[in-house]
């Protein structure tokens, strides 16, 4: 699939490359780039606030120092309102952004040294963080960290340039505190840390600024991450005949349903029945057959006490959904053998990931699997902590393809996909989407897709972004609190029309 440059996400370091080679292979002085910067940034705030005659800048000690520097003296010649505090004398700047400082200087800005009784303006005020740059990758230190807490307590809108002081640009990782902007306006090509980890919660409306980068300095440097979206992956479910049958949309069975957890199993061969496969099995405690079928009278609901009574029933299905609500007994491993000796592709989730990260089963080697992680199951498999993976999730996700083969998901804000050393990111849903069952019904749509013939990469991709999109339409309807993974089918099937 052909994904636009707009799409793909780079490192901190792959963006100094690419400032680099403006400079020395296209000629580009330094000193123009900063300015072209600091006016994107000045021009991007009156687009966004244009009623607004009142900045606050606070600037820190490199280049993204001198963006800020830039933009005060831009708003000074439009006759603004603007003040700069440093936390890092503008004295010790050099090269492009002690030009900056002097043109702030120059056009009359007050600079202020960065004090935490300081207050320029009284209200009507955007704050404009020009603090840390994407080089940080340790710990913030204390003096930037106080004008961190000092921008976020004061509750106006803030603009972060390139990227919110405190968050790392190639993890999404918060390193200590951050500053929690509106909007962020990055420059020259859109950071993988703006879109997964703590990135989504602190970087607001995210834009692009490329600076007159040509897009030849980006054709040998591959993206640490491609962004993807429902319109460009919709595309991918196969138009149906008008002699069509059931038969050709493929056959799920949804394993699960420990006793005490019959609901997971049910949302996830809920969400397969109703988003396109032509055949949907359930195999799980006898004890949850009557209400799977009350419910969803389609489903072709079995009992099974053992593995070895779920056997037999494993020669009509295409695709197996393994894991939700399956438990960790002996029930649950001795089902999940029987489903990773089926030579059947599928999508394993919950505790079947769980069952997996105690090294006692192996998996096929087919490798036709697509496998959803949240972070707790990931850190599992990896035999690291959950915070390691949130702290870097690309790392995370790639280790997991690395050591498991198939297609990884790896969920969270900025949900990770994985396949072949190729990451990708789907920077849907909303917070509505913590919530008990909305992993099974994310297994049931992917074991769905599968069963309708996308290959894994592809289910994972489009199952993920539909998904995301019908909880921001379920919260358009009802909000946040209180969203249930069960009215999340109703929302896919709307999306599936188009």
């Amino acid at each position: 699939m052909a994904h636009s440059l707009t799409n793909n996400l780079y490192s901190g370091d792959q963006t100094r490359e690419l400032d680099w080679r403006a400079i020395q292979e296209e000629g580009i002085p330094g000193a123009v780039l900063m300015k072209r910067a600091g006016r994107a940034a000045y021009d991007y705030a009156c687009s966004v606030w244009p009623q607004n005659r009142r900045w606050m800048v606070v600037c820190g000690g490199g280049n993204n120092a001198g963006d800020g520097y830039v933009f005060a003296a831009l708003a000074a010649q439009r006759q603004h309102e603007v003040a700069i505090l440093f936390t890092s004398s503008p004295e010790q700047l050099k090269g492009d952004a002690r030009a900056a400082y002097e043109y702030a200087r120059q056009e009359g800005v007050s600079i202020q040294p960065f004090s935490v009784d300081a207050s320029p303006f009284e209200d009507d005020v955007v704050i404009v963080d020009a603090l840390l740059g994407i080089g940080l990758r340790s710990p913030v230190r204390e003096d930037a960290a106080a004008a961190i807490r000092w921008i976020n307590s004061l509750g106006a809108p803030v603009l972060a340039l390139d990227l919110p002081s405190g968050l790392c640009a190639d993890t999404g990782a918060e390193l200590g505190i951050a500053v929690r902007a509106s909007h962020t306006i990055t420059f020259i090509a859109a950071k993988t840390g703006l879109f997964t980890g703590r990135g989504p919660a602190l970087c607001g409306r995210v834009d692009v600024a490329g600076l007159g980068v040509a897009e030849e300095a980006f054709a040998d440097l591959p993206p640490t991450a491609i962004k993807i979206d429902l319109p460009e992956l919709l595309p991918l479910l196969p138009e149906r005949a008008a002699d069509a049958h059931k038969g050709q949309f493929g056959h799920v069975m949804v394993i699960g349903g420990e006793l005490g957890y019959g609901g997971a199993a049910i949302l996830a061969a809920e969400a397969a029945s109703m988003t396109g496969a032509g055949l949907i099995s359930l195999a799980t405690r006898a004890e949850h057959v009557t209400a799977a079928l009350v419910r969803r009278p389609e489903l072709m609901a079995i009992g099974v006490p053992s593995g070895q009574e779920l056997e037999p029933y494993l020669a009509r299905p295409t695709v197996l959904v393994v894991g939700p609500g399956l438990g960790r007994t002996p029930w649950s491993e001795q089902l999940l053998q029987q489903a990773l000796q089926s030579n059947l592709p599928l999508v394993l989730d919950a505790d079947a990931l769980n069952i997996l990260a105690e090294g006692r089963l192996p998996l096929p080697a087919h490798r036709r699997w697509v496998m959803t992680p949240h972070p707790g199951e990931a850190a599992r498999l990896l035999g690291c902590s959950t915070q390691e993976v949130q702290n870097n999730r690309i790392w995370a996700v790639t280790q997991l393809q690395q050591k498991l083969g198939g297609v990884i998901l790896l969920k969270g804000a900025g949900t990770l996909i994985c396949a072949d050393g190729a990451v990708f990111l789907a920077k849907v849903g909303n917070p509505g989407l913590a919530t008990a069952g909305s992993g099974d019904v994310l297994a049931g749509l992917i074991g769905s897709l599968l069963a309708q013939g996308l290959a894994p990469l592809q289910a994972a991709q489009l199952g993920v972004c539909l998904h995301g999109e019908a909880a921001d339409l379920a919260i358009e309807d009802a909000g946040i609190a209180g969203l249930q993974a069960a009215e999340l089918a109703a929302y896919i099937r709307e999306l599936l029309k188009s």
